[in-house]
């Protein structure tokens, strides 16, 4: 069962048509109702509801109770909706369901309305726009989750009872549904979807179009959904992200290790670890034995560390490994093109910290990290949102720490706390981004793990010889580079509704220099000036196809091209060159003096070289 819960000033409804040759029969009264102040319960029933419709509707009651009573009301619509589903289940047990929800919530005290079911309904609605004012819930019948093996974590994950707020960088914690959100509009947004716990893409998100259009990724049918094929252009982007976030890893201080992708499902430590964390796994078989495809680097880095000599002075001790890649088999409604995938890249560091408080102080500089490294992609703190977990106990003991994070970042930040500790760590943050579809993903992150060194056997020497378990810092200081580029193309497309010109970071573009001979005439000059470049280690190619020079700019601009070079008679003569700069202006410059301005605008950051033949006319067309 699906449902979408919306907190209304009113709901009504007027039936227009039949949807079903026998639909619900009903009276001249019921082709019409309102309620106000209530809760609108939509609801499609399913094809696995029938497995077990008893169990369905309790918890389908259960979960309307709960919400009902964070919103303090006692009005309930039930509203059949279709829409929510494509798997659903027949007519005549959806309408044994919905009626069943209704008379149990009636025998509970509620004011209960339901709308007539096989009918077309013209229905309005005032929503009422809080945090808690929009929720989605998906029910599974229990016979049906024996379809899947889901770790333990996943099935608490549900039952956790969580408490949002917002705190301010001036340390006031305000609840979440009273805080003012005038100006943070995106926070609210961010609010919400984390509150609904609803990660169902129902749309295409922009960058999706985006990507195929510029040829960049695509989906790749011959594989399991969520793994996808990466054009040049796209590997090239790829490619230079995770070589920027693995360089500032190990300029931080980290030591690069590579580890394997499987692991065996049997294995004490890694068995109970799978129970803790909330990720579904990929399975395989090897003979007689069942084993998991790594979800993060986490496994391996915890075997290196188990078997190492660590002493007090090495510490805190930072490991890194660039997963390519790790997998989780999330549900296959959640995929959407680059934001949530089965396969993907995660840079991976995991910090040994002796004590809560030097693991503190990592975590502080980590989070600063994570700053830094998506400033370079182009994501600034206006960008993201940011998340902060733990519980209430370590509020309460560190609450001027987590303050000075609301701080750091200088804007209001969402918290979620919890009475006791269910996961592994008792401190995480997020950076997270949120797309034009109000969803959103999560960037950076960093945890302070108190549970993995014991489980593991990870131990160091203390200043006096004895053996003593650390404090594991887990932090991805981008998240997913998949992701990352997810977030870039995700803003452009933001940029794009306002009217302003989409562009990748310099340092990023596929091709950042185009040289376009106003005719053939003159591409002896137009090779010449990009082997220039090209030996300054700057990615330039030629259109030397026989096309009209307006032509050669506007394809030059849809592929976001940041530098235009236009030559003809007067360049050749004069030995400079034209350009068109795509933030703006256009320019009769040396080449020398464009080769300085590109070199000082992607200085730090890493270089490839151009991924595609030198001349337009010798490429192929990867789509379409």
């Amino acid at each position: 069962m699906k449902m979408l819960l919306i907190h209304s000033d009113y709901l009504e409804y007027e039936v227009k048509d039949k949807a079903l040759k026998k639909p619900e029969e009903i009276s001249e009264e019921q082709k019409k109702g309102r309620l106000d102040e209530v809760l609108a319960a939509f609801i499609s029933v399913e094809k696995v509801d029938e497995q077990n419709p008893e169990e369905v509707v309790e918890k389908a009651v259960k979960e309307i109770e709960d919400v009902a009573a964070q919103v303090k009301t006692k009005n309930i619509f039930v509203y059949p909706f279709a829409h929510l589903s494509s798997e659903l289940g027949s007519p005549d047990v959806a309408l044994k369901i919905l009626k069943e929800i209704e008379e149990k919530l009636r025998e509970k005290g509620y004011n209960v309305k339901r709308a007539p079911f096989g009918y077309y309904k013209a229905f309005k609605l005032s929503c009422k726009g809080h945090p808690l004012a929009e929720l989605s819930r998906t029910i599974i019948p229990g016979e049906a989750k024996k379809e899947e093996e889901v770790p333990e974590a996943l099935k608490k994950e549900e039952e956790l009872v969580s408490y949002w707020y917002i705190l301010t960088p001036e340390g006031e914690l305000i609840e979440v549904d009273k805080f003012d959100f005038s100006g943070y509009e995106n926070l609210k947004k961010f609010a919400n979807y984390e509150i609904s716990k609803s990660r169902v893409a129902t749309e295409e998100p922009p960058h999706v179009k985006i990507m195929l259009e510029q040829e960049l990724v695509d989906y790749e049918e011959g594989s399991d959904p969520g793994n996808l094929r990466y054009y040049p252009k796209g590997r090239l982007i790829k490619s230079l992200l995770e070589n920027y976030v693995t360089e500032k890893v190990i300029e931080y201080g980290a030591m690069e290790v590579e580890t394997p992708i499987m692991y065996d499902f049997e294995h004490p430590a890694l068995e109970k670890y799978l129970n803790r964390f909330p990720a579904r796994q990929y399975i395989v078989k090897s003979g007689d034995k069942k084993f998991f495809l790594r979800f993060a680097a986490c496994f391996g880095q915890f075997l290196i560390k188990k078997d190492a000599t660590i002493s007090y002075r090495h510490l805190p001790l930072r490991m890194y490994e660039l997963t390519r890649y790790s997998f989780r088999r999330e549900k296959r409604g959640e995929l959407s093109g680059l934001r949530r995938l089965r396969a993907f890249t995660m840079p991976d560091m995991h910090t040994v910290a002796k004590d809560l408080q030097q693991a503190m102080e990592e975590f502080k500089k980590q989070y600063k990290l994570s700053m830094e490294v998506l400033r370079g992609v182009g994501l600034t703190p206006e960008d993201y949102e940011v998340a902060i977990r733990f519980t209430e106990d370590f509020w309460n003991e560190n609450r001027d720490f987590i303050v000075e994070l609301a701080r750091i970042i200088g804007k209001p930040v969402l918290i979620e706390m919890w009475k006791q500790r269910f996961f592994y760590f008792i401190l995480k943050f997020e950076f997270n981004f949120v797309d034009n579809l109000d969803k959103a993903a999560a960037l950076s992150t960093v945890q302070i793990d108190v549970e993995n060194a014991q489980r593991f056997g990870i131990t160091y020497y203390d200043e006096n010889g004895e053996e003593k378990y650390p404090l594991i810092l887990h932090c991805s200081p981008s998240g997913a580079i998949e992701r990352v580029m997810y977030a870039i193309l995700e803003k452009q497309a933001k940029l794009m509704k306002q009217g302003k010109k989409p562009m990748y970071p310099l340092w990023l573009s596929p091709i950042q220099v185009r040289v376009i001979p106003v005719s053939e005439k003159y591409l002896d000059y137009a090779l010449y000036v990009a082997g220039k470049l090209e030996g300054a280690k700057i990615r330039v190619d030629v259109d030397d196809r026989n096309e009209r020079l307006n032509k050669k700019i506007r394809e030059a601009e849809k592929e976001w091209i940041p530098y235009i070079v236009v030559v003809g008679e007067n360049e050749k003569r004069m030995g400079v060159i034209t350009v068109r700069k795509r933030e703006g202006g256009q320019y009769e410059m040396h080449i020398e003096d464009l080769i300085k301005e590109i070199k000082q605008k992607t200085e730090g950051f890493p270089y490839k070289p151009r991924p595609l033949p030198l001349l337009v006319s010798m490429r192929p067309r990867f789509r379409g």
